[in-house]
């Protein structure tokens, strides 16, 4: 699969140092949030100085990722990080997991009055759980098995072709409401147990999630990804109005999740025609819009060196936050692009994003990056001095050496 339009550019992934580079980066980004691990099971999230706070508890969508990334590590021969999956695959099959009506709580129940059920979560469960499985971690192929059991009969609608977002902890209660946000991690998930399963009915669900969230919603939006929708798929542009720095469900469009879309609809690509099918010229067509867009739309929009959080429906900056998310995400489409087309376009961003990571984001004092800063690139006094995740930054290290398919945890052993 090639959709090259350009002389090819000296790209930085032909470097060895680059590649040497990327690999110190992502060493010492799981060394730092390996220090997450709490002995009571799970992981939490870590101040900036990389300490667990006084009173913290189990996340599971941490955990979750944890056991992807920690997975992913001991794929790749780190020591050490097949010990931290199991950890992690320990916890999401026992503290963090409802005994009484199955699933899995967000945190810890014992520090929570919030019991239900969400999507958002069970992917990565079953994220986790999946790339630990490929990993040969114990206990991890059947934690894949029971979390599978509830994707499929719990949030994956056979009707709508799409996941639901959430339920009450007994499941008798569906919310009136449906996220782009958890269809986005859908998309993701589904690449992943397609492979590791070897199934194409998941290849299937994510085109049909694609074609709905972005050719039928966002092509018809100047490529902004609506966010919010009510039960009935009806579109809800307004949600959360007064919330436009919501760290889930935030108003206005969102670039950092058009370059991710944008990725996984590269990789889908790759997916479909790696097995044979034909993938629909749009999809292609539709990722590249969605990456320019975002870059229109969150680049310097306010002055300032890097990418804003949200923009309204007319592409105004929104909120002015620097996510560190946002930035490995909108670098790690770059490079599935660069992989596709080797533009020069591409090769440009790429460098300049890794740039601004190293500039703003990367802290050399402490380790680990900084993960909100403010419209003045300081630290966000509304989140904090906070640095609880490993999963965007360490993929943004993995991402650019690896091929679009099959996924990452049957390809990174190669790096």
């Amino acid at each position: 699969m090639t959709h090259n339009t350009n002389q090819k550019p000296k790209r930085w992934l032909d470097s060895a140092a680059h590649r040497h580079w990327l690999t110190r980066e992502g060493l010492a980004l799981f060394d730092f949030h390996r220090q997450a691990r709490l002995a009571s099971g799970g992981f939490a999230a870590l101040d900036g100085d990389g300490c667990i706070p006084h009173g913290a508890s189990a996340d599971t969508m941490l955990t979750g990722r944890m056991a992807h990334s920690c997975a992913l590590a001991a794929l790749q021969g780190v020591p050490g990080a097949a010990a931290l999956s199991e950890h992690a695959i320990r916890a999401l099959a026992g503290k963090l997991h409802d005994e009484q009506y199955g699933g899995w709580f967000g945190v810890d129940p014992a520090m929570s009055h919030d019991h239900s059920k969400q999507c958002y979560i069970h992917q990565f469960v079953t994220l986790g759980a999946a790339t630990a499985t490929h990993a040969e971690i114990p206990g991890a192929a059947a934690l894949l098995e029971e979390a599978v059991g509830v994707i499929n009969t719990r949030f994956w609608s056979e009707d709508e072709q799409a996941f639901v977002e959430s339920f009450s902890q007994d499941w008798s209660e569906l919310s009136d409401y449906r996220g782009g946000n958890s269809n986005m991690h859908g998309v993701e998930l589904c690449l992943a147990l397609a492979d590791v399963r070897d199934e194409q009915l998941w290849l299937d669900r994510a085109l049909a999630i694609v074609e709905r969230l972005i050719h039928r919603h966002a092509a018809l939006r100047d490529y902004r990804i609506l966010e919010h929708f009510h039960g009935d798929w009806s579109e809800w542009p307004e949600h959360n109005a007064d919330r436009p720095d919501d760290g889930f469900y935030p108003y206005g469009a969102t670039p950092g999740h058009g370059f991710e879309w944008s990725r996984l609809m590269l990789h889908l690509e790759a997916s479909l025609e790696s097995r044979g099918c034909t993938a629909p010229s749009w999809l292609f067509t539709d990722a590249a819009a969605l990456f320019d867009a975002s870059l229109r739309d969150g680049w310097r929009t306010d002055g300032a060196p890097g990418l804003v959080y949200t923009v309204d429906w007319e592409g105004r900056p929104n909120s002015l936050r620097r996510r560190h998310w946002t930035h490995a995400e909108a670098l790690a489409a770059a490079a599935a692009f660069l992989r596709c087309t080797d533009e020069a376009h591409y090769e440009r961003w790429y460098q300049q994003l890794w740039d601004v990571i190293d500039t703003i984001f990367i802290d050399r004092k402490r380790g680990g990056w900084y993960q909100e800063l403010d419209s003045k690139l300081q630290i966000d006094a509304a989140e904090g001095d906070v640095k609880p995740d490993l999963y965007h930054a360490y993929q943004a290290t993995l991402l650019p050496r690896l091929p679009l398919a099959p996924n990452l945890a049957l390809t990174v052993q190669r790096l």
